[in-house]
């Protein structure tokens, strides 16, 4: 039984041939092949994304913060959304001083009565469970700072089952494949 599925991608940096490969993959998985119904940009590239999206045509519900390399000021900071039930609390990150502590975010998702976090900033795929709130980085699509390489999350949500977290890996052939975190 399939749920529905939220894409998340975060600081792609220029890297606009990676971003393609990704979006290129999801559209894959998007109605009827799969379930991808919505996804999530957690900042630090939207510049990119309307050359991606118009490059592979791939089309869902976005939710897009800024970044601290983000220059569009109408692109909102943080975002809250409802997804299949979850709230969600998302930001790039780069305000919550995340090399010491996810202290503050997880303060600034309990403001917000979240119970997931979706973050960026530090390149690094992340995904612990915080005193009941999940906490996802889906790492860098194109910039990595960690030797898993560059990735993105698919998070699922089955009706009556915990949310799913997968992270998948870009090789520099750009072969998309599942990774084990």
């Amino acid at each position: 039984m399939s749920g529905k599925k939220i894409l998340v991608l975060s600081d792609t940096h220029g890297g606009i041939t990676a971003l393609t490969t990704v979006l290129s993959w999801a559209n894959e998985r998007l109605p009827p092949n799969d379930t991808i119904v919505a996804a999530a940009f957690l900042g630090d590239g939207i510049s990119d994304l309307s050359y991606a999206t118009d490059a592979t045509g791939f089309s869902c519900n976005w939710k897009i913060v800024r970044g601290n390399n983000d220059y569009e000021h109408s692109v909102p900071g943080t975002e809250v959304f409802d997804f299949c039930g979850y709230r969600f609390f998302m930001t790039h990150g780069h305000r919550y001083n995340l090399y010491s502590s996810y202290h503050g975010l997880i303060y600034a998702a309990r403001e917000n009565n979240a119970d997931i976090v979706l973050f960026g900033h530090t390149h690094v795929p992340y995904c612990k469970n915080a005193d009941g709130l999940l906490l996802v980085n889906p790492g860098s699509v194109s910039s990595a700072r960690s030797r898993i390489g560059e990735s993105f999350a698919v998070l699922e949500c089955i009706e009556g089952k915990p949310l799913n977290a997968e992270f998948w890996g870009i090789d520099r052939r750009g072969k998309i494949s599942l990774l084990a975190l």
